[in-house]
């Protein structure tokens, strides 16, 4: 090797490496995964650009890309994923948070504005990340994160301990079949996925996240089908449920939650590029 490999070298070669792996951010994954073997951030990676690297760098840097390009997503490899405000430990016990979910987040948010005290639940919580999103933004939130998978469990009550908050518990349990009591929001990313298009999702979903989390039934329409009915009795009156949903299920979820008969100013609130993304429920009050 007659030229010597620098951080720009192979940051452009790492990039290229991923073109041709056909990802759509090969520029992002390369920053990410070659900041992340050098420990340093994104920026320096720049500011460093003619630094050479030495072997046992450049080991470290191959190791992650190699991984990359066998189609493991970056999260897992540098084990932590950025979402709404906090940053969050990820492994493939759990979904990774996708930036859809943050609408769910907003919306919520937006609703509990003046609300003092608001009782929150969050089912399927996965990562943890929609209840600590909402435990991080709102201090006086009292929060309950569930998930049916002991393994996400556990990772949500690792994130809280990291991210040092006392407004949010979990504990395992199979939608609200260990949960008392009422709330004042209950929110949902349910897996929504038709069981029959899982494998013709991209690799890194298909073959790395936990089907458990992606796997929604025959019509994707499952746990929406359990889960709507149970929240009804668990919601306060005047009380808001908000479900993330798939881009395709705009006109079903919605009928799900009218056939329901409990809740009323149903919406269909959309994402940025316009697909429906997250349904609103309200919860009927006394004598409607």
């Amino acid at each position: 090797m007659n030229e010597q490999w620098t951080v720009g070298r192979v940051l452009q070669w790492t990039r290229d490496f991923f073109d041709r792996k056909g990802s759509a951010s090969s520029r992002l994954d390369a920053e990410i995964l070659m900041a992340h073997a050098l420990g340093m951030n994104r920026t320096r990676l720049y500011m460093e650009h003619n630094k050479p690297l030495d072997e046992q760098e450049l080991s470290a840097i191959r190791v992650l890309v190699k991984r990359r390009g066998q189609g493991e997503p970056v999260a897992y490899i540098v084990g932590k994923k950025a979402f709404w405000t906090i940053e969050l430990s990820v492994d493939p016990r759990v979904l990774i948070p996708r930036p859809e979910t943050e609408h769910l987040v907003e919306r919520a948010l937006k609703l509990m504005d003046n609300v003092n005290e608001p009782r929150v639940l969050d089912i399927g919580c996965g990562s943890g990340c929609i209840a600590l999103a909402i435990a991080a933004s709102k201090s006086d939130a009292q929060i309950l994160a569930v998930d049916v998978s002991e393994d996400a469990v556990a990772v949500t009550q690792d994130n809280i301990r990291a991210l040092g908050l006392s407004n949010v518990e979990c504990r395992k349990s199979t939608l609200l079949d260990n949960i008392s009591g009422t709330f004042d929001f209950i929110l949902s990313n349910p897996p929504y996925i038709e069981s029959e298009t899982i494998h013709t999702l991209m690799t890194s979903v298909r073959d790395f996240e936990p089907h458990l989390a992606l796997d929604g039934g025959p019509d994707g329409l499952d746990i929406y089908r359990q889960l709507v009915p149970e929240a009804a009795r668990h919601l306060n009156p005047g009380g808001y449920l908000l479900l993330e949903i798939g881009s395709n299920q705009g006109d079903s979820v919605p009928e799900i939650l009218r056939a329901c008969g409990g809740f009323e100013d149903i919406e269909v609130l959309a994402d940025y590029a316009q697909h429906p993304r997250v349904i609103q429920g309200k919860r009927l009050t006394e004598g409607t």
